[in-house]
């Protein structure tokens, strides 16, 4: 049996024939059904994967990436939306579902309209446009990876994407009593070729009645944002429990926790169909350093999107509680 070389190691990380790692902290053979394809589509690669055996390739061949988990490491933030050396292929496990852009999106459908002020394209969300003010709490880059169903799934270059979420005190921006005239975390990203985009941000709080999560929508291109009913997709992000957990320790997340221990990704009024199996992001980081998370977002644009009603509690409609139909955390 063939021995498989040791990774090679750079300084961009470990490689193996010549390629980086999809999974730097593990062994060349456990890099996944991507790693594997690309490397047995060469002689050399096949005859230095033949410990896989031929069942484990016809696995690793037939298996989707898996997009809806999440995992925790000691790594800090990173962000991952300029134009730089692929990763590897990735392929999304479906079309993320459609989910309701709640009462405070921002896009000018039931009010105001953040996507016509200029600067609303930014990559750091943490502030208003105009630097007036600054969200506080534990720092959190989330990327997308959109990719284009309707042509096999490759990268969705161009499309525009708009994230918004709650502050650490689960109000948003434009709409809570006292920030009618701030604009932070909310923000425009241009997908690269590779369909990534990047924001810079903070981890959202949790408030009665929803699973802590960031909203965010996919237009055709930045030309479109200034109609709402331009949307190709509209969905959410849902924070993994483990990683909420550990941030809503923190004081600036007065009430979180209690929120939190009160509702559950299954009972949630949108992740609870299929508790959020693909809108649950891959994270690292920890507190002290801040969290990145990323997600696969497959778009399907010869699907008719469906979202834009709201549902009937969380982030169904005010009902005199506050944000999303449920109390804010206090403090």
């Amino acid at each position: 049996m063939s021995r498989i070389p040791e990774p090679v190691q750079t300084p961009e990380g470990p490689t193996y024939e010549g390629r980086l790692l999809d999974r730097a902290d593990e062994e060349v053979v456990d890099q996944g059904a991507a790693f594997d394809i690309r490397t047995l589509v060469t002689r050399r690669g096949a005859l230095g994967l033949a410990g896989l055996g031929v069942g484990a390739f016809v696995l690793a061949a037939c298996a989707p990436i898996a997009t809806g988990t999440s995992s925790t490491s000691g790594s800090g933030p990173t962000a991952s939306s300029d134009a730089g050396t692929p990763t590897g292929t990735v392929t999304a496990a479906g079309e993320i579902p459609d989910e309701t852009a709640g009462p405070y999106p921002g896009d000018g459908s039931n009010g105001p309209d953040v996507l016509e002020e200029s600067g609303i394209v930014r990559q750091d969300i943490t502030t208003s446009i105009d630097g007036s003010a600054t969200a506080d709490g534990i720092p959190l880059t989330f990327d997308f990876q959109v990719l284009d169903l309707a042509n096999g799934g490759v990268p969705f270059a161009g499309v525009a994407v708009y994230a918004w979420h709650c502050t650490a005190q689960g109000e948003y921006s434009m709409y809570s009593s006292g920030l009618e005239d701030v604009t932070y975390l909310r923000g425009v990203q241009v997908a690269d070729a590779h369909g990534k985009v990047s924001f810079a941000s903070i981890f959202p709080g949790c408030y009665s009645g929803r699973w802590p999560h960031i909203h965010f929508e996919v237009y055709p291109d930045v030309d479109s944002i200034s109609d709402s009913t331009s949307a190709i997709a509209t969905s959410q992000l849902a924070l993994p429990e483990d990683a909420c957990s550990a941030v809503y320790a923190d004081s600036r997340y007065d009430g979180s926790s209690r929120n939190l221990s009160q509702t559950s990704l299954a009972g949630d009024n949108v992740f609870g169909d299929d508790s959020a199996a693909l809108q649950l992001p891959t994270l690292t980081g920890d507190v002290t350093r801040g969290y990145a998370a990323t997600l696969t977002v497959g778009v399907d644009t010869d699907t008719a999107p469906s979202a834009g009603s709201a549902p009937s509690g969380g982030d169904g409609g005010t009902g005199g509680r506050g944000p999303g139909g449920g109390t804010p955390p206090a403090g």
